[in-house]
């Protein structure tokens, strides 16, 4: 018989993990063939966030929608992201045989962290991707600390 070392975490993870498909797969639109017309989905544009340079950037991408249909605000420390892609007016519902795309509005809520100075907050829409500069404050960035020595 052979012993097997008891975790008492190992049978949380795998909730924490069942869980997360759980979520991941009920924002995924299903996809079958026999879908017809008419099937639209909730659509939510998908966003990096990572540092560069002293701020966090955002990029999301939201294709086939012009600067006047997106709105970028920031209200206690949440930066929200809000907008509507519309079905475009040179084609007709009826002309289509399969729409897959999801069009309609969407929003998206971030909480900012206490690092980021929200007054310096910048935004550029180009070419389909939404870039959101978000400066550190001063007193968060990594700052160099000259040590001396005592003789």
């Amino acid at each position: 018989m052979s012993m097997v070392r008891f975790d008492p975490f190992r049978d949380l993870a795998v909730l924490q993990d069942r869980m997360n498909r759980l979520f991941n797969e009920a924002h995924r639109p299903v996809r079958r063939e026999d879908e017809g017309l008419g099937t639209r989905g909730a659509w939510v544009p998908a966003v990096d966030i990572y540092e560069h340079d002293g701020a966090l950037v955002m990029k999301a991408e939201l294709p086939d929608l012009q600067r006047e249909d997106i709105d970028v605000s920031v209200e206690n420390q949440t930066l929200t992201l809000r907008g509507e892609r519309r079905l475009g007016s040179e084609v007709t519902e009826d002309s289509f045989h399969r729409i897959e795309r999801a069009y309609g509005s969407f929003s998206r809520a971030f909480t900012l962290p206490a690092t980021v100075d929200a007054t310096k907050i910048a935004a550029e829409y180009k070419q389909g991707v939404l870039t959101i500069r978000l400066p550190f404050r001063e007193e968060a960035k990594p700052r160099s600390i000259k040590v001396e020595v005592a003789a």
